[in-house]
């Protein structure tokens, strides 16, 4: 494992958010083993700090520390996407409809304006645009609707999805398919819809886990 050093003076959070980038772009792939006297020393560091950023990668659900075997990324199933993904939808569903109730005008327009960044990387096809422009949305959805604990549960369950080796957007017509729902979801909230926005979110969501279980499939039947 390869890494730049970090200085003496850093803290482990620092430490945690370079593991945490490490694992989410699968440079540490899920039931990799961590070596921690390697990581120790490609960032100059004492073991005190690594251990303590892995415990908070373990309370990420990022890492499973195993007694007398040490640590490894986690492996994520397809189990475990099916119940992350419908508590998701329940969280994110609830954040839909609080949104619906408190947006201003001008929260509104933001979300006109990076639904405007949505339609732009679909007709680019430009899945990595157009996965950043999905991510804002959902985010300023949260900010909207102002629920610390529910943006806080989000954040944790999307840091889990990460995990997975696949991206619902390359599924065939995902792209296309989320555009549509994200109009949906656009038009009940500036109706100011609670329920509609509620259950289009929730659908939306579900959609996605459906659309990373067909790419999955397809995938593995190539391999």
């Amino acid at each position: 494992m390869k890494a730049g050093r970090i200085a003496p003076l850093a803290l482990y959070q620092e430490v945690a958010e370079r593991l945490r980038q490490r694992i989410f772009s699968h440079e540490l792939p899920p039931g990799t083993w961590v070596d921690e006297q390697a990581l120790a020393a490609d960032y100059g560091i004492s073991r005190t700090p690594l251990r303590e950023a892995l415990k908070v990668l373990a309370a990420e659900g990022l890492v499973t520390l195993k007694p007398r075997r040490g640590c490894y990324v986690t492996e994520i199933s397809e189990r475990d996407l099916d119940e992350i993904f419908t508590v998701m939808a329940l969280l994110e569903g609830q954040c839909a409809a609080d949104t619906a109730r408190k947006a201003s005008e001008a929260d509104l327009d933001q979300l006109r304006a990076i639904h405007d960044d949505l339609e732009r990387a679909a007709d680019a096809n430009d899945i990595d645009g157009f996965f950043e422009a999905n991510q804002a949305f959902h985010q300023e959805v949260q900010h909207i609707a102002g629920n610390r604990w529910l943006t806080q549960a989000i954040t944790d369950l999307r840091k889990v999805i990460k995990l997975s080796r696949h991206h619902s957007l390359f599924s065939d017509g995902r792209l296309r398919q989320s555009l549509a729902e994200h109009r949906g979801l656009l038009d009940a909230l500036s109706r100011r819809d609670v329920a509609r926005s509620e259950q289009l979110m929730r659908e939306h969501i579900s959609s996605g886990r459906q659309a990373l279980a067909k790419f999955a499939a397809s995938r593995d039947s190539t391999t």
